[in-house]
């Protein structure tokens, strides 16, 4: 019987207004820029030759615009895809429409650092990476884990945070370590995964990262 192999690729939407303006985004529905929107024909390029079975993304238009133009790019504009708020970008509460280095001069380089990058500290009134990572993976595991594992070509097409917390589950990345994790913006993460699970091999598509 032959190995069922399949492929997860991820991709962080492309730079939206508010990244280019340095401003907490979260839930806020911001569109790409057109530098954005020149990352995800980029992703798409690299992914010209990728056939997917099936595609998945949050609510947000600037994951949704990013996912729109990988699919133009790959001819693939008929490509089944679930949309669900599980997937959108950690809340940032109070913090949401704040200009970052505003916001540091406000309360301190350190504690943006530790709303910013921390595993289990939340911005006021927001989510932690940690509870981020709570609402990700079960739909992960319900709706796209399954699919892989039957050796389907899985694309998902998310944020910054909500992509790390699947990382972090995939690559067995500690608390510890997380803070250190970034993932660019537009560039394609390939994991390939046997059909027990395990991840045979993972890599970005065209960069060093």
């Amino acid at each position: 019987m032959v190995e069922k192999i399949g492929t997860l690729i991820l991709v962080r939407h492309g730079q939206s207004q508010w990244n280019l303006e340095n401003r907490f985004t979260g839930w806020v529905d911001i569109p790409l820029t057109p530098g954005g929107e020149a990352e995800a024909k980029r992703a798409g390029i690299l992914l010209k030759d990728t056939h997917f079975d099936r595609g998945f993304t949050s609510v947000l238009i600037r994951a949704q615009e990013t996912l729109r133009i990988i699919l133009e790019e790959t001819g693939q504009t008929d490509l089944p895809v679930e949309r669900d708020a599980a997937l959108n970008e950690r809340y940032y509460g109070d913090l949401q429409g704040l200009n970052k280095a505003e916001t540091a001069e406000k309360f301190g380089e350190d504690q943006v650092h530790l709303w910013r990058r921390s595993y289990d500290v939340c911005p006021p009134n927001g989510e932690s990476l940690k509870d981020t990572r709570a609402r990700v993976m079960p739909y992960y595991e319900a709706h796209i884990k399954p699919l892989v594992l039957a050796g389907e070509t899985i694309l998902v097409v998310a944020h910054g945070n909500s992509l790390r917390g699947l990382v972090m589950v995939l690559d067995g990345i500690s608390e510890k370590d997380i803070p250190d994790l970034n993932i660019p913006t537009g560039v394609p993460l390939r994991y390939r995964i046997d059909s027990a699970g395990k991840v045979l091999e993972h890599g970005y598509l065209g960069s060093d990262e």
